[in-house]
């Protein structure tokens, strides 16, 4: 146990109000937020000091932005970004992909349209491919090409015991542990991947290289190897450190370690709905839905809080919907964060209007 960050509702809960919980104190270094300039806005300090920019990409006008969900980042510095989408918008993409200065390049995936919400890329070889999973009515996940094409796409994992019957043949928008509501995904060395069930059953599947189930592990609890929301998964394999599974137990506001057996190993507690996980070099990145982006050194002792504006947004009123009560440097909703190639950060936050934006290195 190391580090103490935030308080807890649920999804649902959270769609009501915002009026939840305070910030715990913690014993990290303080992290300002100040006006370089007219246009330069600079949080952090020392070795992790950012510039950020909000709203950092640029959408055509003949589309919109809706919830965005989360974000992801290819070898050649474009990144991905999918939104949760309107259902009923059926022709309306819910994955949009920017060049390294921010500019449109494509969009796609007009089928998660109403449930879009994991997306990440992976190297297989000589190519990169998109991994994607959606939830509400959608109910599947999907590998593509970084164009769009659909590789393969499946739905709940029946051979598992825990689903509903026609869970993965018609699937409709409704919640419980029996359902499948897959969330993110986190990849093994051996081509295989691990595929979170974040608002569904709980359980952690284990898939081979080609998709196939093979396992699962977690399920509803309290804790220490079991789950209420496990949202955000990732390897750990940063230097020193035996290459563990992360996983954000967001309802509980801890993240969980464990084998890569699933074997339980220990619990990091006090995060503010803590939503995802990424690693770069010796850093840990943690975006939490109680308005901030947490970075965590080799020994997941908390070295940086970004943006943080925990106390306003879980006491004040409307502020996820209402864009002119947001402060420039703090955030609202953080529910994905990624580093590029080069230790920038660029965050998706879970507000209706949409927003991106990118945390540029300075330290």
């Amino acid at each position: 146990m190391t580090n103490k960050p935030t308080s807890s509702v649920s999804r649902r809960q959270f769609l009501a109000t915002t009026a939840a919980g305070t910030a715990a104190t913690l014993a990290a270094p303080a992290i300002l937020t100040a006006k370089k300039s007219d246009s330069q806005i600079i949080v952090g300090e020392g070795d992790y000091k950012f510039e950020i920019v909000h709203d950092w990409p640029e959408l055509p006008s003949q589309f919109s932005w809706q919830t965005t969900h989360n974000v992801a980042v290819d070898k050649a510095g474009n990144v991905y970004v999918i939104h949760e989408g309107r259902e009923d918008l059926k022709d309306h993409p819910a994955i949009f992909v920017f060049d390294s200065e921010g500019k449109y390049i494509r969009s796609f995936g007009n089928q998660y349209q109403g449930g879009g919400h994991g997306i990440e890329v992976r190297q297989e070889g000589n190519e990169e491919f998109l991994y994607v999973c959606a939830y509400q009515q959608v109910k599947a996940f999907s590998k593509l090409s970084l164009t769009g094409e659909v590789v393969w796409h499946k739905h709940a994992p029946m051979e598992s015991g825990v689903y509903a019957e026609g869970e993965d043949t018609n699937p409709q928008k409704v919640w419980g542990t029996n359902r499948f509501m897959p969330t993110n995904f986190a990849f093994l060395d051996d081509g295989g991947f691990f595929l979170a069930d974040g608002y569904g059953s709980f359980y952690i599947h284990r898939y081979d290289k080609d998709a196939n189930w093979v396992s699962k592990f977690g399920g509803p609890g309290d804790g220490e190897g079991t789950f209420k929301t496990p949202h955000g998964i990732w390897i750990d394999r940063r230097s020193g450190r035996e290459p563990s599974i992360v996983i954000c137990d967001r309802a509980h506001r801890t993240l969980q370690y464990f084998t890569l057996d699933g074997k339980y190993l220990e619990t990091l507690t006090g995060y503010g709905l803590p939503a995802n996980i990424d690693t770069y070099e010796n850093l840990l990145l943690v975006p939490e839905l109680h308005a901030r982006v947490t970075l965590l050194n080799e020994k997941n002792v908390v070295v940086a809080q970004l943006g943080e504006d925990v106390k306003r947004v879980t006491t004040g009123q409307g502020i996820r919907n209402d864009s002119k009560n947001w402060i420039d440097g703090k955030f609202v909703h953080p529910h994905d964060a990624c580093f590029d190639n080069e230790g920038n950060i660029f965050v998706a936050e879970w507000v209706a209007t949409g927003r991106v934006s990118k945390l540029k290195r300075l330290g």
